[in-house]
């Protein structure tokens, strides 16, 4: 075996300096710097070695020193080192330095040849690994694994004979407690029907999931004392790109799903309005649900057939405006307030009163439609307008449709509530109903008494497996 003892080994830029064909050693002593101005190729590529007992070695790019005793528990590396890793009791981690310069390498061999049985990962630490910033993992057995600082753009880059894709994002998916849990193929689903928390223990990654889809009802408003029916409560959903090929209404086209972070989310599910009683109430509007940066407005309120041309009530979708005697009623009330885009709602109907005939309420606004004027000629209450539908929960559901209005001539129906929970309109002194638990239907109006809205519902969606 040969030696090299010199104090300073120079090669000439551009030349090779080989060690190892035979098994040489470079000897370093304390106080000796070695520079490298070309290539020196040493252990793990010629299979000599390199014993540094104090000095300093500069320029050396891509030579390993290698740690010998196999790792098999989680550690820091440390630049320019190989490390034998040993995964047969357990997976763990490495972790890459944290201030790396260009230049410096890491190396990890499969000790046992078990990667494929108990993965091993390597966290950038602060950096990225081949552009991410992704913890990565190997399952392949046998692995051999060298690793190269390029700079702050693509971090560690996988080198030499192996391919980039020996090597892949380490997948985590979002996971979540909170509401009631079911499951659809790989997607998870909470349904909250009252107020919760939707908690996130684990905010996952691009690799798996890391956002979640949703639907967000508030609650509808209450239908006014023989007049006008209530607007359903705003609707609100993302478009479920995010979480598997269900159904979304059109309400969600473009809407993004949200980003979730390891916390807990407070859920808001909105009651309905309360119902108009005599004399003259109107109804009142319903609450607000909330989830996250998602806020759908409670439904407005339907006006009081007593109180002359009253305007129906801004909401979520708006509240019917009651009749004006001899003519239609006043303003009605206003959908999608406050602003969202696309819209939570519509606009509800006004009521009409008629000579001799009687009186005939509008219909709530809902979800995907205005609220119905009631008719003058042909004396009819207006229909709630219809909700939206969506299988986000994995069955097709309506939500958000307005309640019908209320009609005081014997022979002629109250208006029905709209597609989606809305509830029907009266008559005289019989029939009517309440918009639907957990719907944001509108209440219907009618009398002795009108009806109240149904409560909202807050649904988020997830993928947490393939």
């Amino acid at each position: 075996m040969s030696e090299f003892k010199t104090n300073k080994i120079s090669p000439r830029k551009g030349t090779t300096q080989t060690i190892g064909d035979s098994g040489d050693t470079l000897s370093i002593p304390c106080g000796v710097t070695v520079t490298n101005a070309g290539t020196i190729s040493t252990a793990g590529i010629s299979g000599g070695t390199i014993n540094n007992s104090g000095g300093t070695i500069s320029g050396l790019a891509g030579v390993i020193e290698w740690d010998t005793t196999a790792k098999t528990s989680g550690f820091t590396a440390v630049s320019n080192k190989g490390y034998f890793c040993n995964t047969t009791s357990a997976a763990f981690t490495v972790t890459l330095p944290a201030s790396p310069s260009a230049g410096d390498v890491i190396a990890i061999k499969d000790y046992a040849n078990t990667f494929d049985t108990n993965k091993i990962s390597i966290a950038p630490n602060g950096n990225k690994i081949q552009g991410s910033t992704d913890t990565f993992e190997s399952t392949d057995e046998g692995a051999a694994l060298q690793l190269i600082y390029v700079d702050a753009t693509r971090g560690w880059v996988l080198t030499d004979a192996s391919k980039a894709s020996d090597i892949s994002p380490d997948i985590k998916y979002v996971v979540a407690t909170g509401g009631t849990v079911t499951c659809c193929g790989d997607y998870k689903i909470h349904t909250f029907t009252g107020p919760g928390t939707f908690t996130v223990t684990c905010a996952g990654n691009p690799g798996g999931s890391s956002t979640v889809d949703y639907l967000v009802v508030a609650g509808g408003g209450g239908g006014g004392w023989r007049a006008s029916a209530g607007g359903a409560g705003g609707y609100r959903e993302s478009s479920g790109a995010a979480s598997g090929c269900y159904t979304a209404s059109p309400l969600g086209a473009c809407v993004s799903a949200l980003p979730v972070t390891a916390t807990g989310y407070p859920i808001t599910v909105g009651g309905g309005g309360s119902a108009g009683t005599p004399p003259n109430i109107s109804g009142s509007n319903g609450s607000n649900s909330v989830f996250s940066s998602i806020t759908s407005t409670g439904g407005g309120g339907g006006a009081s057939g007593e109180n002359n041309g009253i305007a129906g009530s801004p909401g979520g979708s708006g509240g019917a405006s009651a009749p004006l005697s001899p003519n239609s009623g006043g303003s009605v009330g206003l959908g999608n307030t406050p602003p969202v885009s696309p819209p939570q709602g519509n606009n509800g109907g006004a009521g009409f009163y008629r000579c001799g005939v009687g009186q005939f309420g509008g219909g709530g606004g809902g979800a995907t439609a205005v609220g119905e004027t009631s008719s003058p000629s042909i004396c009819k209450a207006g229909d709630g307008g219809d909700g939206a539908t969506t299988s986000i929960s994995a069955s097709s559901t309506s939500y958000a449709g307005g309640g019908g209005g209320y009609s005081d001539n014997t022979p002629r129906p109250g208006g029905s509530g709209g597609l989606g929970g809305g509830g029907d309109g009266g008559h005289i002194s019989t029939g009517g109903s309440a918009g639907g638990t957990n719907t944001g239907g509108g209440g219907g109006s009618s009398t002795p008494t009108s009806f109240a809205g149904g409560s909202g519902i807050v649904i988020i969606r997830y993928k947490y497996q393939n």
